[in-house]
């Protein structure tokens, strides 16, 4: 059994609680200044004051009055009077934009040059201070240097506003500089777990009470929502807080925002306990701890600090700590299952051959990354738990991905911030395959095996079908998003100019990670992986008839799109950009004035076109432009000023008081070549019994001016001889679609418009069949009352 003090740390300032901000890679907000501009900011000042690294050694400065020095600077950034040198920086609530700001304080006012990627590694003021003293040279670096680079020498004036890119590393090249000292540290914390007790095995019975940490975050709250959904188990959530009051309105706060809805009969089925899984015992008073010990009877562990730029030692309190005491909590009083929520970036090496569920991990030196080291880790300690008895089920999903039908996601996920890149910049780098599944998939899945006691103690793989480029490119195609792919070097090269020269304050978490050498390593491993086995985790979902991992496909990209456009972090092309895709249409008929009786030949000469398939998806409408002929109405063409044309129409609804089910409705806004301006409303309909080829062709139309009623009325007919060359023939692609997408996207193109004719006339014969059915059953019910 671990002791307190095996597992003691610094506690945090109870009264300020924003250690949440240091999970994240970027907090994006008016209030916040992103990491990138304040490097800018500092860049451009004067550095006048920046003295050489010798200078700072000038000042006598020991390993004790340093750490103080540097742990008084770095309270004044999180609103406290004093930081103990033992404590983290960013436990104690830093952002990454603090951190920024700290190092430039150091520097400017002390002499004392850190890198930005030694304050992630480690950001206790008292490691910072023995580094800095103790590594003279290669761990010295400008402030004016970019994130992840170290610098020979201070530079007083840097003429660019942001960061430029850094030089890619080798595989196999820069490793963490803490590297030597993070292994000895995992080794110090798998010895913690020889203490746990051996125990036998808890009962295996679908559990009543469960301990849910996590609550709050991405994963967690839709957990939640699901063991609440598909068990009658009640759940205790611990969620930090100073009181249950401020708990319960966190975990409220963070459930409606994943668009989860907060109810009475919720409240009624969790308990929110405030306590903090960084802390010994939970953060729980003594009483409480046994109490818990006692009352719950799985635990399910989703809580994690996500950030990939900090270190091992950094990211240990709540990736590696925290589990340890969960494990802790299962060995005592009532023995419980345990349920950890891992990763599979803790096969992140670089050249691995094989990600099976039973594979062992690579060695913790092959990984780069704090948070894939901290979940390797992790998973090694309760390994050890494992052969004490302890049940312990590991679930490893890869990127977690918007939620598939409210697009809910994550923007400071790695994986949710690259496909959000895509999608704004039309930019992606190449990949072998690419791990992502559903946020509700992921919940689903694991919920039901935490549910069944026959799934426990064993590696599951939450990743779905690994994803391929061809057919990511292909889908995001039809969502709207044409796609320019790029090695890694060159993507990642356009990407930070491109956030130079048109910054996306929701991608400078990216610009962070892209500059750093030991983020590199991790996007390089992941995006060269090879795809993951899931043979157990496939055999459990056949097993109990649960759903496959759906690939991102159109539906979901939609999803996804929609909720960035309404966070305002994507917008879509208009009418007034290329068009996607296009054809011509000719029309020819007759148009008779209401008033006199008097007819003229007209004509259209019309193009069709769509922005994107999102356009069709959501609101089933086509752009229309080009012009009309009619000599009622002038002498020379009308323009299409604006044109809209919806197919089938309020979903094939028959017209009031009608037979006729509508299949098209133009509108149309036409001006003339003196100014003047008309309305047309025009419409393709349906109705049973009648020639289809020669319904779907016929536009009844009626045109007027702009605020007074119809004057004219007729119709128009696309000629038999030019429907194939002008519609299917004809069919136009935007010039930057690539070659392979063109084809695809026509069959597609074709596969959907039909579908929606065949739609449009099989309801009138389905309408009047029901009609017949309902009028048997009424003679019927008339012969049966005689």
């Amino acid at each position: 059994m671990p002791k307190d003090s095996d597992l003691k740390f610094e506690v945090r300032n109870g009264a300020l609680d924003r250690r949440r901000e240091s999970n994240f890679a970027e907090r994006v907000g008016r209030e916040l200044t992103s990491a990138a501009d304040l490097l800018a900011r500092f860049n451009r000042g004067k550095l006048e004051s920046v003295k050489p690294a010798a200078a700072a050694m000038r000042r006598n400065w020991d390993v004790d009055s340093l750490a103080a020095t540097i742990a008084q600077s770095a309270a004044k950034f999180l609103g406290s009077e004093q930081l103990d040198p033992n404590a983290d920086f960013f436990d104690r609530g830093g952002t990454s934009a603090n951190a920024v700001e700290l190092l430039s304080q150091l520097s400017r006012e002390l002499g004392v040059q850190i890198s930005l990627d030694d304050l992630f590694a480690d950001a206790r003021p008292r490691r910072l201070a023995e580094r800095f003293l103790g590594g003279a040279g290669n761990l010295l670096s400008a402030v004016a240097s970019p994130p992840g680079v170290i610098a020979s020498e201070p530079r007083a004036e840097v003429p660019s506003v942001r960061p430029v890119p850094a030089p890619l590393p080798e595989p196999g090249g820069e490793r963490s500089p803490n590297v030597h000292e993070d292994l000895r540290a995992i080794e110090a914390d798998l010895e913690l777990a020889a203490s746990l007790p051996w125990v036998g095995p808890p009962e295996y019975v679908t559990p009543r009470r469960i301990l849910l940490t996590g609550a709050t975050g991405f994963l967690g709250s839709q957990m939640l929502f699901d063991l609440l959904r598909r068990s009658e188990a009640h759940v205790v959530c611990l969620v930090r807080g100073e009181n249950v009051d401020k708990a319960t309105e966190r975990l409220r706060a963070a459930c409606t925002a994943a668009d989860l809805p907060w109810s009475s009969e919720l409240e009624r089925r969790i308990t929110v306990l405030p306590g903090d899984i960084q802390e010994p015992l939970l953060g729980l008073s003594r009483e409480r701890w046994n109490a818990l010990t006692i009352e719950v009877d799985a635990i399910v562990n989703v809580a994690a600090a996500v950030d990939f730029m900090r270190g091992y030692q950094s990211l240990r309190r709540a990736n590696v700590l925290g589990p340890l005491t969960l494990a802790q909590l299962a060995t005592t009083g009532r023995i419980k299952s345990l349920h950890q929520v891992s990763t599979v970036s803790i096969f992140d090496e670089l050249g691995i051959r094989s990600m099976n569920e039973d594979d062992p991990p690579p060695r913790a030196d092959r990984l780069f990354a704090g948070y894939e080291t901290t979940k390797w880790a992790a998973e090694a300690i309760l390994r050890r738990a494992r052969e004490r008895g302890l049940v312990v089920s590991n679930y490893r999903p890869g990127g977690i991905v918007s939620h598939t039908v409210t697009g809910v996601y994550n923007p400071h996920d790695l994986s949710n911030g690259f496909m959000a890149s895509w999608q704004m910049m039309r930019l992606a780098p190449e990949f072998r395959s690419m791990h992502v599944a559903p946020v509700d998939w992921v919940s689903r899945i694991t919920v039901e095996m935490v549910l069944d006691p026959s799934s426990w103690g064993h590696n599951y793989h939450l990743t779905g079908k690994a994803l391929r480029l061809r057919e990511t490119v292909r889908d995001m195609a039809f969502a709207g998003v044409n796609l320019r792919v790029l090695g890694f070097d060159q993507w990642r090269e356009e990407f930070l100019a491109r956030m130079q020269s048109d910054p996306i304050p929701s991608l400078e978490f990216m610009v962070r990670v892209l500059h750093s050498p030991v983020a590199l390593h991790l996007i390089r491993a992941t995006l060269d992986a090879p795809p993951a086995g899931t043979e157990r985790t496939d055999e459990f979902i056949r097993r109990h008839k649960l759903p496959q991992c759906p690939a991102p496909n159109v539906r979901t990209l939609i999803s996804s799109s929609e909720r960035l456009i309404r966070d305002g972090r994507l917008a879509l092309p208009g009418r007034e950009a290329v068009p996607y895709l296009q054809f011509r249409e000719s029309m020819e008929g007759t148009l008779a004035a209401l008033a006199g009786g008097e007819a003229a030949e007209c004509s259209s000469r019309l193009k069709l076109s769509i922005a994107s398939f999102y356009q069709l998806f959501k609101e089933r409408r086509i752009d229309v432009h080009g012009e009309i002929r009619c000599a009622l109405l002038h002498a020379q063409p009308l323009q299409v000023e604006t044109g809209d044309c919806w197919v089938r129409p309020d979903d094939g609804v028959p017209h009031k008081h009608g037979l006729d089910h509508p299949l098209l409705r133009y509108s149309l806004t036409l001006r003339d070549a003196d100014g003047k301006r008309y309305w047309l409303e025009g419409q393709k309909s349906t109705r049973p019994g009648r020639d289809q080829w020669a319904q779907g062709r016929t536009l009844r139309v009626e045109i007027g001016l702009i605020d007074q009623p119809a004057s004219l009325r007729g119709q128009l007919v696309v000629p038999a001889d030019s429907y194939v060359p002008e519609q299917i023939d004809g069919i136009e692609l935007s010039p930057d679609t690539p070659p392979q997408q063109r084809g695809l996207a026509k069959l597609f193109w074709l596969a959907w418009f039909g579908g929606q004719f065949g739609l449009a006339f099989s309801e009138p014969l389905l309408r009047r069949a029901g009609e017949l059915v309902d009028a048997g059953l009424g003679i019927e019910r008339k012969v049966e009352r005689r």
